[in-house]
């Protein structure tokens, strides 16, 4: 597959397209809200503890980070000696697009069938992301993988943008389409995943895979074969990190802070509407105001991490992260300006630090292993996807407030900022050939 091929980077940021609907409709606005407001009843108890709706929320998005924990490195090492990336991505596409639009049937009171989908649909759209991801290396050249990367990210901010406009739209006046509310955000939900399907049809017929340099195929005589092989192949990345001390330092560091960004992210409309009491509409433009703004976000951080740096412009945005958390927790109870305001600096750091982090890993690895080593990454991806949720779920259950719950997030990004700044990226990126 040729580097910097322009046809193929356009089939491959579609599929950020696709997804972003469901990751911003589904996954971080409405459902959320729809979960906390209507569906999880008062008083509703596990294990002999009543456990508030957002609570319960943040246990859900830890509780599908461990199974995408415990499937995605195996998954990217077969993938990688099968040439089944492609494939691999296709079935995760078709799975998750089912299950987010089977949620439309989820009503108030069906707590369990509600979170047994949603996690579903969240363990498919992130298990399909390893393969997405792993794609990169054999798209960018090491001079364009940061411009590649956030161009995926704009695509998806676009289109996930686009996608929850017309939700918002049906959501605020279904009373002009005889709807009631809650049909009109099980309707909305709906869309999302079919979002999801129908868009990533263009990436799945235009998206090509090819074998990188020194390829060479391996059959496997049974399922289980291919799975005890990916398995092996996970440990011998894991027994080979400490060898190459400055991408360990990386995966910790990439550890703690997204941590704290994927738990800022999953909580935040549960904390909206449960802690500062704003309606669902404003938590839905407010998100709407974040895709737009992430947009242009994402392509200034490109900008930003070519004057100063990868790494320099990572930390800087782990800088704004950490005020966002304060600025959160100091916001009064009904401050519609305020969760505004938050949405846009939200908006500004987040896809630059999600798609520089992207490229500064895959800068990093050998080509060859790319879907190997990104399913790895996503090892780390969901482990510091599982500590941040819990940790707000205990602490909003312990204080019977979510305020010293978010509060505590910014811990996660002074950690991985010290860590990171301690990075020495070009040694990193000159060993790339030593894994082979």
């Amino acid at each position: 597959m040729k580097t910097d091929d322009r046809k193929n980077i356009h089939a491959w940021c579609v599929y950020d397209w696709a997804t972003n609907g469901y990751q911003v409709t589904t996954a971080s606005a409405l459902f959320p809200v729809f979960f906390v407001e209507a569906i999880v009843p008062e008083g509703f108890a596990l294990f002999g503890r009543e456990i508030p709706a957002a609570g319960l929320w943040g246990f859900a998005l830890g509780m599908a980070a461990i199974i995408v924990f415990m499937m995605a490195p195996v998954l990217g090492a077969v993938a990688d000696f099968t040439l089944l990336k492609k494939r691999f991505l296709m079935a995760f596409a078709w799975g998750g697009s089912l299950f987010a639009s089977l949620l439309f049937f989820v009503t108030p009171g069906m707590v369990w069938a509600a979170l047994g989908l949603f996690i579903a649909a969240q363990v498919c759209y992130t298990s399909g992301n390893v393969f997405y991801n792993a794609f990169l290396p054999g798209l960018a050249s090491d001079r364009t993988m940061d411009r590649i990367s956030g161009r995926g990210f704009a695509y998806g901010y676009v289109g996930g943008g686009l996608q929850f406009a017309l939700a918002l739209g049906l959501v605020t006046g279904h009373d002009l389409v005889g709807l009631s509310e809650g049909m009109a955000i099980r309707v909305a939900i709906l869309t999302a995943g079919l979002w999801w399907l129908g868009f990533s049809a263009y990436t799945f017929v235009h998206l090509k895979e090819t074998p990188p340099p020194g390829y060479r195929e391996q059959t496997f005589e049974n399922p289980v074969a291919a799975v005890r092989h990916g398995v092996h192949q996970t440990w011998s990345i894991a027994r080979r990190l400490p060898r190459f001390p400055a991408l360990l330092l990386f995966l910790g560091a990439f550890f703690f802070y997204n941590d704290g960004i994927q738990t800022v992210i999953g909580v935040s409309a549960a904390y909206g509407s449960q802690e500062l009491k704003l309606s669902a509409q404003v938590i839905m433009i407010t998100f709407l105001i974040v895709q737009f703004i992430a947009f242009g976000g994402a392509l200034l951080f490109s900008r930003i991490a070519e004057w100063i740096g990868t790494k320099e412009a990572v930390l800087l945005s782990l800088a704004v992260w950490s005020g966002v958390v304060v600025f959160a927790y100091f916001l009064r109870e009904g401050s519609v300006a305020g969760f505004f305001t938050l949405g846009i600096i939200v908006g500004i750091v987040l896809g630059g630090n999600q798609a520089l982090s992207r490229s500064l890993f895959a800068s990093m690895i050998p080509r060859a292993s790319s879907a190997n080593f990104f399913g790895f990454f996503t090892v780390f991806h969901k482990l510091s996807a599982i500590l941040g949720p819990m940790l707000f779920g205990l602490l909003a259950t312990v204080f019977g407030s979510a305020r010293p719950a978010i509060l505590a997030i910014i811990f996660f990004f002074v950690v991985g900022a010290i860590l990171l700044a301690l990075v020495d990226v070009k040694k990193a990126r000159d060993s790339r050939g030593l894994w082979l």
